[in-house]
């Protein structure tokens, strides 16, 4: 699958639009929306996987980094496109980094909050990965 989309975007003179509907153009039904703003430098984000959740994940403004890590190998992408998302499988862990002033970061999830999806540490998540093998 590929893992950076292209979102429609909508050229105008008054300004820009994107538009992201599930299914249409995300590739899961969209169950939960959230942002993540104000990061101080130097801070880092994410740092789970999730086990059913699917997520999309978007720079609405400024940039930042997402590495994807599959227990196996690792993948760096530099999100600083509106119209652009990171589509993030289950069973990867996620960091995100490098945060520019200003940066938004849009999340689109396939599932609600559940706090048993998540595998917060980083020994259990290569554990999880080794077993689903």
């Amino acid at each position: 699958m590929k893992k950076i989309i292209d979102l429609p975007k909508i050229v105008d003179y008054r300004g820009n639009l994107t538009v992201a509907e599930s299914i249409t153009h995300v590739p899961f039904n969209i169950k939960r929306v959230y942002w993540v703003y104000d990061v101080p430098g130097g801070e880092s984000r994410g740092g789970h996987a999730h086990k059913n959740c699917v997520t999309l994940i978007i720079a609405v403004s400024g940039s930042f980094t997402v590495t994807l890590d599959d227990g196996t190998n690792k993948h760096t992408y530099l999100l600083n496109h509106p119209y652009q998302g990171l589509i993030v499988e289950t069973g990867i862990w996620r960091t995100l980094d490098d945060f520019s002033s200003g940066a938004v970061c849009l999340v689109l999830a396939s599932e609600n909050y559940d706090e048993n999806d998540y595998i917060r540490e980083y020994d259990e998540f290569l554990e999880y990965v080794k077993c689903s093998k």
